[in-house]
């Protein structure tokens, strides 16, 4: 009987991937096909601090890049989210939510970056092959 259930549990495991070591390198498996993952951000140009419109619009483009950063970040390891809600007497006095997310993001490049009326946009992508790869090279994998 053990000998079935661990037969079976390897057959689980091998469908899973786990128990065929072709293809892996502790224990990642190279993919067929990488998916190019796509961000973008925003800035409102005049709502940016600087005496000029230039400087506004450098501020703008500095910020819709970081904007872009944080989607792409929000992609990559997704968001905590952090709600809370109080109540005095059994009536609502005070509703929040907070996100955040955080993490490391190599590789990605600005595919666009323009002006769009009084809004900055960049345009970011990140191909995970490249990711891959990098960290292939690096002996990560």
């Amino acid at each position: 009987m053990k000998t079935l259930a661990a037969a079976g549990l390897c057959f689980l495991l091998f469908i899973a991937g786990g128990c065929s070591s072709s293809g892996y390198e502790s224990g990642v498996q190279e993919l067929s096909r990488y998916p190019i993952m796509r961000a973008t951000g925003y800035a409102v140009i005049s709502r940016q601090p600087g005496p000029t419109g230039d400087d506004r619009i450098l501020q703008a483009m500095r910020a819709s890049k970081l904007d872009a950063y944080r989607e792409l970040s929000e992609q990559v390891y997704g968001q905590q989210l952090i709600a809370s809600t109080d109540l005095r007497d059994n009536i609502q006095t005070d509703n929040e939510l907070k996100a955040r997310t955080a993490g490391i993001i190599k590789g990605a490049r600005v595919i666009r970056s323009y002006p769009l009326n009084n809004t900055y946009v960049t345009e970011l992508e990140l191909d995970s092959r490249l990711i891959y790869d990098l960290y292939k090279m690096r002996g990560a994998l």
